[in-house]
């Protein structure tokens, strides 16, 4: 199921749409597309903030993908959205209680009663 991650702007609700990592090393930014996971040194951004991004002074700015689009809930997505809620909504069967053990077996337990006389 896509994540419903939003823009890591501040006060921005929009849903994010691509991943922008900073390559230290390199003086380089990287706008791409919307990564599977949100990643600890990451930043998710919108359309809009994708497009306008720019980088600190001196760094190149790298961008992988032109076109950042929001696609919204694909029908996938939904059709596991309605089962999750189905499911969630079928009342609950108590299981059936364990038989109780036959007359002729034992009963063993981790606890034995000893006399006092032992």
């Amino acid at each position: 199921m896509k994540s419903t991650r939003q823009c890591s702007r501040t006060t921005c609700d929009r849903p994010a749409a691509a991943t922008l990592t900073y390559v230290y090393a390199d003086s380089t930014v990287v706008v791409g597309q919307l990564a599977a996971q949100a990643e600890p040194h990451s930043y998710d951004l919108c359309a809009q903030h994708a497009e306008r991004f720019s980088a600190p002074r001196g760094w190149d700015v790298v961008h992988i993908h032109q076109e950042f689009v929001d696609s919204g809930p694909s029908p996938d997505d939904l059709d596991a959205l309605a089962r999750a809620v189905r499911e969630a909504g079928r009342p609950r069967v108590p299981a059936a209680p364990p038989a109780p053990p036959l007359a002729s077996e034992p009963r063993r337990g981790h606890l034995r009663v000893v006399s006092g006389d032992a």
